[in-house]
């Protein structure tokens, strides 16, 4: 009797792991789909052509291109660049990060919103706002005659701005979440506060500043917008080279191979940050961030808090307030006449088919439409990845993150050329670029979604299923209640990276239906003061529009459990 209890137990148990498995299986088969045809799909064509000539392979091409001189440059600028970014974040980033941990100020929720605005914004707004700083004609070139564009101070701090908040917000939500009784436990027994805070703080710290540090390397080191804009012809990154080789000079072979290295670099750098992260998930005990943070009391932190506050308004405020005064600068002083001569269909100089202020309309039908895409296919995508499972699932996770680091150019280039025939004949199909886009918004709808499922009870989901309830419905009577608000998270951040996407779109947007960032580039790439000014105009709307997204988010964000962004 024991013995055949104890088989049907086993029996059981391995029907529940079959019937497990199947359902993550049917979870992921969507979104692999979705990723093999729209990203997998056009890398592949564009690296397959630039090797495939009429006397077959040609995989000597690599050494052949990364042995010339002038690719070479590129390289060695687009990874110190990358290194210096990163570090001259971490240096500005980190006394920020411990203010908002620490301390309990007023304003403190507002403050983080605007400090995060920034990882939200579009690149071409990010290069409108210092180009309307540092460029000709500038704050700075009007009061003291300095110019820093076409340099590479301007890509640097462009870089901190973008990435300040990622440093707060990973290493700070951590840090929140220290236990600072250690730190004092420390000083007691007789460590200076330095000693104390470098031999048990920062090493508790290190996988958070790592996992920080990898994020901000990554974003840096496939800058696109931010460089092309700034950088001028002196400087270019992979991904800049890339969209040179590819939609001035034709030159497949050259862009197939710098796409690889590119895929390569991100491949490592994930690896090592999907690393960084599992380390920082088991090695840590938290406690509750409001237990940590306290009023500021006391000369030395008074002075650290306007510090902090001095840097985020001279690095954060005043490029984005210096763009909107810009946008209302006129010849004949300040007032809308850019933003009226938005409605002209002849402005840019015929850059464009229909008024600039159309391309408002098509980002933002664009941006709902990739909103919609990303929800599913990224909500299915969380789902499987609930629980942690083999290296075939971590592999399926490192996949849904790719798109963040791998040329968006390559993926926009190649979906003009895979996605022309029938049955998937779309190039001339608006779903296109929403497409490109969603494929930029998945990685933000997992990150979000995923730890709030991980934390949602599994005993509720076998008893939904013990009572007869299939995966479907026990997810959707469940685990939905319980993520709404990671949901409207997650639309929000889908909806703002939809937004902004650049890379891809300038390849694929239609003459007649440009994006504000395309519509904002062209612009920025004709000569005239009335261009500058409608550039200036229309990056302000987009920074309007992506500013309330993100002021919503803050409303709507479920407190975490853990330091990530």
């Amino acid at each position: 009797m024991t013995a055949r209890a104890g088989d049907g137990a086993q029996s059981r148990a391995a029907g529940t792991g079959v019937r497990a498995t199947a359902a993550r299986l049917a979870l992921m088969a969507l979104p692999l789909a979705f990723f093999g045809l729209f990203f997998a799909y056009p890398v592949a064509a564009i690296v397959g052509r630039g090797f495939d000539t009429d006397a077959g392979w040609e995989p000597g091409r690599i050494g052949e291109v990364l042995g010339r001189p002038d690719i070479a440059g590129v390289l060695w600028f687009t990874t110190w660049q990358a290194l210096a970014s990163t570090a001259l974040t971490l240096v500005i980033a980190l006394p920020g990060a411990y203010v908002f941990a620490r301390f309990d100020f007023p304003g403190k929720q507002l403050l983080r919103a605007v400090v995060t605005v920034p990882f939200v914004l579009p690149t071409v707004v990010v290069g409108s706002a210092f180009l309307a700083l540092v460029g000709r004609g500038g704050l700075l070139d009007e009061l003291w005659g300095v110019r820093l564009d076409t340099s590479v101070w301007a890509i640097l701090l462009a870089h901190v701005f973008f990435n300040y908040a990622v440093v707060v917000r990973t290493v700070g939500g951590l840090w929140a979440q220290l236990d600072p009784r250690q730190e004092e436990a420390a000083r007691v027994l007789g460590a200076s506060r330095f000693g104390a805070w470098r031999r048990v703080t920062l090493p508790a710290l290190g996988p958070a500043v790592a996992a920080a540090a990898l994020m901000v390397f990554l974003f840096t080191f496939s800058s696109f917008g931010v460089v092309q804009i700034l950088g001028g012809p002196a400087y270019a990154t992979l991904e800049v080279e890339v969209y040179r080789q590819t939609a001035q000079l034709l030159d497949l072979p050259t862009a197939a191979v710098l796409t690889m290295v590119q895929f390569a670099a991100v491949g490592l750098i994930l690896a090592v940050h999907a690393a960084t992260v599992r380390r920082r998930e088991t090695a840590l005990r938290l406690v509750d961030p409001a237990l940590t943070a306290r009023r500021v009391h006391g000369a030395g932190q008074r002075a650290l808090l306007g510090g902090v506050l001095l840097t985020v308004a001279v690095l954060i405020v005043l490029p984005l307030g210096v763009l909107v005064e810009r946008s209302f600068d006129t010849p004949a002083g300040y007032g809308a006449a850019y933003y009226r001569a938005l409605q002209d269909e002849g402005a840019g100089g015929g850059t464009f088919l229909v008024p600039p202020l159309e391309a408002i309309g098509n980002s933002l039908e664009y941006a709902l439409a990739a909103t919609g895409i990303a929800l599913v296919v990224g909500g299915l995508a969380a789902a499987a990845l609930t629980r942690r499972a083999g290296p075939l699932v971590r592999g399926f996770d490192a996949l849904l993150m790719l798109p963040l680091g791998v040329s968006a150019v390559t993926v926009g280039f190649g979906f003009l050329i895979t996605l022309d025939e029938p049955p998937l004949d779309l190039r001339t199909s608006w779903i296109l670029v929403p497409l490109a886009q969603a494929l930029v918004g998945v990685p933000f709808v997992v990150r979000t979604m995923l730890p709030v499922l991980r934390a949602v009870d599994g005993r509720l989901r076998e008893a939904a299923a013990v009572l007869g309830a299939s995966p479907l419905r026990a997810w959707r009577e469940v685990d939905l209640p319980l993520v709404r608000r990671a949901l409207l998270v997650a639309a929000g951040f889908a909806f703002a990276v939809s937004l902004g996407e650049f890379g891809a779109t300038v390849f694929i947007a239609r003459p007649d239906r440009p994006t504000l960032p395309v519509a904002v580039a062209r612009l920025l790439g004709r000569a005239g003061e009335l261009n500058y000014g409608q550039a200036m105009a229309l990056s302000t709307i987009l920074m309007g529009v992506c500013a309330v997204s993100l002021l919503v988010l803050e409303r709507l964000r479920p407190e975490r459990s853990s330091g990530e962004f």
